[in-house]
């Protein structure tokens, strides 16, 4: 049993690099279905349930002080390479689509939480998950953090972002094929060429790993000393993560912006703090997960009728509004490759509808989550 603080770091640090080693390098098919984080999170669960780290006050104290730090550290190196100027050339259908994907995944959300009669807990946990159906893992992790949510409830909705999404990428693929009749439905006109000429900030030039990680992690102290010194809003982890995500906007209008390795290195960070947050998590508190996988497939039913509506009135074709929904949903790698099925041209549609969803979905994931909370109670 790991009683040491230290150990109980290096631990999961090893744990992250030998997962994140193996993705990169195995080139296993297995992680196209089952994704790195949720690996992480599993093992870290599995080697808490097997007691093989002591619940201590010191172990308790590491983890909550990593957390406090890593997270803004995370979500500004995250937001760095985010262009919100490139994401308004996008186009009025593709924009209409984007803004009809936020609106449904947000109202589903709301339905299905008043439906099922969700407690505080696990609102909290799926206002989480509506930070990272309209954002990504980052942003879930943040909201989850700001709003309190346990590490059980948390766990739940791990999975059901795990099951719902590889099930929801699988059946917008499927979809490609059928385009045309789609199309012919709602009387849409595609604008391939035109989307065409939308560009992304990819990161060139050498690596900044040491720069980034002292720039990241000033921030991280000036956001906490800023919360720590009564300036609050709602709550101290909101505080810091709103901070920091303003901060991240705000440098990625700088050179900053250009600087390569902030990706890569935001990455990291976020699969420590899945590690963390999984080695507070016990096997025996994940019984019914089948009923929040449900809730989960009931949200994206609502969303699809939602997307099918509003393509049918603002005539929307079928690119525009898969693209919009995994752009939110999945996040930037599965948008691209639902977008380069249609047209290799039109990648940077997907990468530029995804990437906006860093900068929303903490505050989207902070709305929801709140809503959810305050309808349990």
């Amino acid at each position: 049993m790991i009683s040491s603080p230290l150990l109980y770091l290096l631990t999961l640090v090893l744990l992250v690099a030998v997962i994140s080693l193996v993705e990169q390098k195995g080139r296993l098919k297995f992680f196209k279905y089952i994704p790195a984080v949720v690996l992480i999170y599993i093992f870290s669960m599995v080697f808490a349930s097997l007691g093989l780290f002591e619940q201590n006050e010191a172990i308790d104290t590491v983890y909550e002080n990593t957390k406090k730090y890593l997270l803004p550290a995370m979500l500004f190196l995250m937001l760095l390479q985010v262009d919100t100027r490139d994401f308004f050339k996008l186009g009025k259908s593709l924009l209409i689509a984007y803004a009809l994907a936020v609106f449904s995944i947000v109202f589903g959300f709301i339905a299905v939480s008043w439906a099922f009669s969700f407690d505080a807990d696990m609102a909290g946990a799926f206002g989480a998950l509506s930070g990272s159906w309209s954002g990504g893992m980052a942003n879930m992790v943040a909201v989850g953090t700001a709003l309190g949510v346990s590490q059980e409830a948390f766990g739940y909705a791990l999975i059901v972002d795990s099951v719902n999404y590889t099930i929801w990428i699988m059946f917008l693929l499927f979809l490609t094929p059928f385009a045309h009749y789609f199309n012919s439905f709602t009387a849409s006109h595609e604008q391939m060429q035109k989307l065409a000429n939308i560009r992304y900030i990819s990161e060139v030039g050498s690596k900044r790993y040491l720069f980034l990680l002292l720039l990241s992690f000033l921030v991280a102290f000036s956001v906490n000393f800023a919360a720590y010194s009564g300036f609050e809003i709602f709550n101290y982890t909101t505080t810091t993560v709103i901070l920091a995500t303003a901060l991240g906007i705000l440098g990625s209008f700088t050179k900053l912006k250009t600087m390569n390795g902030a990706s890569s290195t935001g990455s990291a960070m976020l699969y420590m703090l899945i590690a963390l947050i999984g080695s507070k998590a016990l096997f025996e508190n994940f019984s019914g997960v089948g009923v929040y996988v449900f809730a989960g497939f009931c949200i994206l039913v609502i969303h699809t009728l939602i997307m099918v509506i509003g393509a049918k009135v603002f005539k929307l074709d079928l690119f525009s509004i898969a693209v919009a929904s995994l752009a939110n949903i999945g996040g930037v790698a599965s948008a691209s490759i639902l977008a380069a099925t249609y047209n290799k041209s039109l990648v940077g549609v997907g990468v530029l509808m995804a990437v906006m969803g860093f900068i929303i979905g903490t505050f989207v994931g902070l709305a929801v989550g709140n809503i959810l909370i305050w309808m349990a109670n």
